[in-house]
């Protein structure tokens, strides 16, 4: 029984002797980890860059960086790396990764690294010592250890898009995180760059100064105002350095301006109606204007115009249009007729009969013989020049 009880406190013993050996394996196996086919390689040629530990399917940028080391990082960001004859590589399902990168010369001297960072998501970096063949090399540049500031707490963004930002104003934001002094020496009005990158873009850097005073030891809270193009829309990440090292990044999602797109969908339907009413009224002012026909045509009265005769032009003739039976003024279409439809004869009467036959009115020699002249229903004079 005491054997059994000697090997169950031996085996215990051994676990927690080696409890802390395998978590740091675990810790180191979980961090990313970049090597090289070659460590040392001429300008023109190439190497193959594996990597372990990442996270799966994030997007990798592998470059080659002058003027670090892998215990400082890359002095100076992004600028002292051939970005250009960079190349973008995607972890498979592992974390794992696999990428040939052309060797090229970085703006800065050596010692120089092969740096591997993520490009979106949570930010994750390692390098590799590399040394490009040919390339100058010169001492790194002491490290500033009299202040030096860390962040302490997680950056945000403080602020909301108003309605301007929804018809393409510029967004805007404020950077507020705190900073503490981990040097030995107060940091007087340090000036921070903020960088706002797009995608899988290159940071746009922009000094921002601040004022104060960060004693040893001590913090600050630091809020640094942001601000992006206008029409600005999409996955943006800003960030913070200061002393060649950024200090912390963060995300910001950008919505799309919508009052942009509806202002040109009624541009699209309100112009072309505009025009379409113009040219109506042009063509109905040009176009020439045509005359009423038919039951349209308004009423037009007889022109009566007195025309008097020219001295010395026979005078006109009397026209005289014969009235028909049933419009005479006795007579109606829906009435018998008073008197015949022939025309009139004459009659004689008693009483001029008798005078004609009488013997002393032809013989009387007192009335003068007046000639009767016969008359007609219309006699046409002719007047002349006397």
């Amino acid at each position: 029984m005491s054997g059994k009880v000697r090997m169950t406190a031996l085996v215990a013993v051994l676990a927690l002797a080696l409890l802390p050996w395998a978590e740091a394996t675990a810790s180191a196996a979980d961090k990313p980890s970049v090597r090289l086919s070659t460590s040392q390689a001429g300008s023109g040629g190439s190497i193959t860059v594996t990597g372990s530990g990442w996270r799966p399917k994030a997007l990798l940028m592998v470059l080659i960086c002058g003027q670090s080391v892998p215990s400082r990082g890359v002095i100076g960001g992004t600028n002292s790396c051939a970005n250009a004859d960079g190349r973008a590589v995607t972890t498979d399902a592992k974390g794992a990764f696999r990428r040939k990168l052309p060797v090229a010369e970085p703006p800065k001297p050596c010692p120089c690294v092969v740096h591997v960072a993520t490009v979106t998501g949570a930010k994750a970096d390692a390098d590799a010592v590399f040394q490009v063949a040919g390339h100058p090399v010169r001492a790194l540049p002491k490290e500033d250890t009299s202040g030096r500031l860390s962040v302490l707490t997680d950056t945000r963004l403080d602020g909301s898009s108003g309605l301007l930002t929804w018809f393409g104003a510029p967004p805007s934001r404020t950077l507020v995180l705190t900073v503490g002094n981990v040097g030995t020496s107060p940091v007087k009005n340090p000036v921070f760059r903020v960088g706002t990158s797009h995608g899988v873009f290159a940071p746009q850097w922009e000094e921002q100064p601040w004022r104060g005073t960060v004693a040893p030891g001590g913090k600050a809270r630091i809020k640094l105002p942001v601000e992006l193009p206008a029409g600005a829309h999409g996955d943006y990440t800003i960030s913070l350095e200061y002393g060649g090292k950024v200090l912390a990044e963060q995300p910001w999602g950008v919505g799309r301006p919508w009052g942009v797109t509806l202002f040109w969908i009624l541009l699209c339907v309100v112009v072309p109606a505009a025009v379409f009413r113009v040219g109506m009224a042009v063509v109905d002012r040009v176009r020439p204007r045509r005359r009423a026909s038919g039951r349209h045509r308004g009423l037009k009265l007889p022109e009566l115009t007195l025309r008097l005769p020219k001295p010395g032009a026979p005078a006109p003739e009397a026209r005289t249009t014969p009235a028909l039976p049933w419009f005479a003024p006795d007579g109606d279409p829906g009435t018998p007729a008073a008197g015949p439809l022939s025309a009139p004869q004459e009659e004689t009467s008693p009483t001029s009969s008798a005078e004609e036959t009488s013997p002393a009115s032809s013989a009387s020699p007192t009335s003068p013989t007046t000639p009767t002249t016969p008359t007609t229903p219309t006699t046409p004079t002719t007047k002349g020049n006397t």
